[in-house]
């Protein structure tokens, strides 16, 4: 008996030290260590032109008559967004809010499928190809340089387009400062985008890659699982959340290797990988209200579920 307790205790140990090994090496490896640096003017045209053109195909369509979209990058941004519910959401957040009455920004307004969300409503998107699907107000510009006055709108949103913002920070900054006080802000980027969405390893057959791609493709389940999105997660919020009770922090990430030739699988093409717990701590830090962080939803085990914040300037 004496022998079968040390043999389990032996086991326990090794395996909590593996264990805690494992959680510390993914921590590491997963840390946001990113921050914005300056953005070449070469960076910023790749961007404006790949949005361009991810929407020229559909634009020329729209113009020609109501036909579906042939292109790859809009069939999955229209079935994701259908999926999610996206338009009911944002429905149910303006109604909640009182946007209704208020002058209201879309960040990255792609197609403007939410334009008529509110009354009063403007888009704004870096690509020239979107126009055309306008009946309300629309202005081209990007994200990170607005070109809107301060305290402009009332209240606004941003889905599924602050990951592929180059420098999302100033992005956030922008946002910010064109919202009046008490602006409420409905913020959904795709969270803690993956490295793998890029190259499509969890989409494509074993037989498109080199051994070392298959070996990655192999590993995908375990890098998609629980136990490595809670160690790679957790110990970055608490780092973090220490962090920002020293005053305004800068808003932490992973650059990512976007792929603009082969939209393979949904974000593909993000820039960075941003973490929800990560943006709420941003606004957090300079005085803002989150609206949808009471218990486990304020805490380091938040879900990835949209950010609604409060501006109080």
């Amino acid at each position: 008996m004496a022998q079968t307790r040390a043999k389990l205790l032996r086991f326990l140990t090794w395996s909590t030290i593996v264990i805690t090994a494992a959680i510390i090496t993914i921590a590491a490896a997963y840390f946001p260590y990113d921050v914005d640096e300056p953005l070449t003017a070469a960076k910023s045209e790749e961007v404006r032109q790949y949005y361009a053109e991810a929407y020229k195909q559909e634009a020329v369509a729209y113009q020609e008559g109501p036909a579906e979209s042939d292109t790859k990058y809009l069939r999955a941004a229209t079935d994701a967004a259908d999926a999610a519910g996206i338009t009911r959401q944002v429905s149910s957040f303006a109604a909640t809010y009182g946007l209704e009455r208020a002058p209201v920004l879309d960040v990255g307004s792609g197609r403007g499928y939410l334009q008529d969300v509110v009354p009063n409503y403007t888009g704004l998107d870096i690509s020239t190809n979107v126009s055309s699907f306008y009946h309300k107000r629309f202005v081209l510009g990007s994200a990170t340089a607005m070109p809107f006055p301060d305290n402009s709108f009332g209240g606004g949103w941003s889905i599924w387009v602050l990951e592929h913002v180059p420098n999302p920070e100033q992005a956030l900054v922008e946002i910010r400062r064109v919202m009046k006080n008490d602006a409420v802000l409905f913020l959904y980027p795709a969270w803690n985008c993956s490295e793998l969405a890029a190259e499509g390893y969890r989409v494509r057959p074993y037989s498109d890659f080199g051994w070392q791609g298959k070996l990655v493709k192999a590993v995908s389940p375990a890098r998609d699982s629980a136990f490595f999105r809670v160690a790679a997660r957790i110990p970055s919020r608490m780092v973090r959340n220490v962090a920002s009770h020293f005053g305004s922090t800068r808003l932490h990430y992973r650059l990512l290797r976007p792929n603009y030739k082969e939209y393979w699988e949904p974000d593909s093409d993000a820039l960075n990988a941003i973490d929800r717990y990560e943006m709420m701590l941003w606004f957090r830090s300079r005085g803002d209200e989150c609206l949808n962080c009471a218990g486990v939803e304020g805490s380091v085990l938040m879900k990835s579920s949209p950010l609604m914040i409060r501006i109080r300037k």
